[in-house]
């Protein structure tokens, strides 16, 4: 089993910044990668970003590319989302997940929410404009 607790979400306004962080406890060691996820009222939970535990490879959305910065620390076993940049349509609950349960090569796997075995709670992030 694998814990994951989410903070950091709030209101803000357009063209500012926020940082979520999740901290993940229990058996970690069973996914490859934490991603973030979002998901906004009457639309479909979509994938933000991605970074493996081993090697730090990182995986984005192409929207969030160039304004969102995902980091992890492995010692303390937390995963950080730096968002700049903020839009009205970044408004959301942000989601951390754990997984895949295996090492791909493929990006395609990281993108994908049925990848990840283990779900946070949400932060709403809400951006005004």
């Amino acid at each position: 089993q694998v814990q994951l607790v989410e903070s950091g979400g709030g209101l803000v306004q357009a063209g500012d910044s926020l940082t979520l962080s999740c901290a993940a406890s229990g058996s970690t060691f069973s996914s490859y990668a934490m991603g973030w996820f979002r998901q906004a009222p009457g639309k479909e939970r979509e994938f933000v970003a991605a970074i493996r535990w081993s090697d730090g490879r990182t995986y984005y959305a192409d929207f969030v590319k160039g304004r969102f910065t995902i980091s992890r620390d492995n010692n303390k076993n937390t995963v950080d989302l730096q968002m700049t940049s903020l839009k009205p349509e970044d408004t959301a609950v942000y989601l951390c997940a754990a997984g895949p349960t295996r090492d791909y090569r493929s990006t395609y796997y990281y993108t994908r929410s049925n990848q990840y075995n283990y779900w946070g709670q949400g932060t709403q992030v809400t951006v005004s404009s």
